[in-house]
């Protein structure tokens, strides 16, 4: 079987490489003082997360190569992997910042919450495409939402935001493989209810909202407070690239989950949007391959890395912005961490070899 266009999604391939490339030049701006005083190498972070870039390039392009059918019949593997590889950070991963997360092999160290994301996409890509073959119940279809549900439990255990996004992902993806778009309502419900739940688990959480709320209050509001002197400060053209002054110390872990307050500083509002409307374009070209798709498989692959990078790009801007509470979450392609950049990169390979096969028919 050969593919329709000889050629991946051009689009899509700049996107991707202007995204990537921006954040290592944000990474070198934002994460060299940090690595200077830390490490004694302003070029500490940046080389890390060029190794990883360059590991996760390597995986986007086999991956854009493969035709992503053959993947097909591994997705329940990968997801039980995940659920695998979930339990052990529970049992023996590694902890950063009083939250366990992670697992070392060796010198090496990475989240399976991310590798989660992925297998995730891919596993209910196959049980969806499965179930509509076989005209199932929109029933079924939520008994396929509820086999995702341990992972999105052993994930939120220490990591609350990163299963909300998997969720998300879950729900979406049966979103758009069914017309009847009613039944999602109370189905919306019962998702906050869930949320809901996982807050009251732990104290910590309850903590977070109260903060929230009133961040000066609080002494673990300051990371929020300086944040938003950040975000404030930039203006509407920003400090100018590298001239960040809440990077120098008071904004804890600038380079992390909190990088898009920098990018305000620097590049003020004029970047900021510039930057949001990148993501709104890369998620634009996710919906058009996925509309175009040869099959609901590989439709349901794009929809499901489109409801990944958009929630993910909404939540990360909506907890530094202290429209949410505050949460771990990173933004995809500019926030420091290898395991991200190494797996979102390959997700991007998966759609691309779905944008292979583009037709002019639309599947779903």
């Amino acid at each position: 079987m050969n593919p329709k266009n000889s050629r991946q999604d051009p689009a899509l391939m700049i996107l991707v490489v202007l995204l990537v490339g921006f954040g290592l030049v944000m990474m070198y701006s934002v994460g060299s003082y940090n690595g200077e005083i830390r490490f004694g190498d302003a070029l500490y972070y940046v080389k890390k997360q060029f190794f990883a870039t360059a590991l996760g390039f390597l995986a986007m392009y086999l991956i854009g190569c493969m035709d992503y059918h053959r993947l097909e019949k591994y997705a329940v593997a990968a997801y039980l992997l995940s659920l695998l590889l979930s339990a052990l950070v529970l049992a023996a991963g590694d902890s950063y910042n009083g939250s366990r997360r992670w697992l070392s092999l060796g010198p090496l160290s990475f989240q399976p919450s991310e590798f989660a994301k992925l297998a995730v996409i891919l596993f209910l890509a196959e049980k969806v495409s499965r179930q509509k073959k076989k005209r199932n119940s929109f029933l079924n279809l939520l008994l396929v939402i509820g086999m995702v549900l341990p992972v999105v439990a052993l994930v939120g255990t220490n990591n609350l935001s990163t299963a909300v996004i998997i969720l998300g992902i879950a729900v979406i993806v049966v979103f758009v493989s069914d017309k009847r778009y009613i039944q999602f309502v109370w189905m919306g419900a019962l998702g906050i209810g869930v949320v809901a739940v996982f807050l009251g688990m732990e104290s910590y959480r309850l903590e977070r909202l109260a903060i929230w709320k009133n961040p000066e209050a609080y002494e673990k509001g300051y990371q929020t407070i300086q944040g938003l002197y950040a975000i404030g400060s930039g203006g509407l053209f920003g400090r100018g690239l590298g001239e960040s002054i809440q990077k120098l110390g008071f904004v804890p872990e600038a380079q992390n989950d909190m990088i898009f307050s920098i990018i305000c500083e620097e590049l003020g509002y004029v970047g900021a949007v510039l930057l949001i409307v990148a993501f709104f374009i890369l998620i634009w070209r996710f919906m058009v391959i996925s509309v175009h798709a040869p099959d609901l498989f590989g439709a349901l692959i794009a929809a499901g890395a489109m409801a990944h990078i958009a929630i993910q790009v909404i939540l990360n801007i909506a907890v530094v912005t202290n429209t949410i509470p505050n949460t771990g979450i990173t933004l995809p392609f500019i926030s420091y961490g290898g395991t991200s950049i190494l797996f979102l990169l390959s997700e991007m390979g998966l759609v691309l070899s779905v944008s292979r096969w583009q037709t002019e028919k639309k599947y779903i």
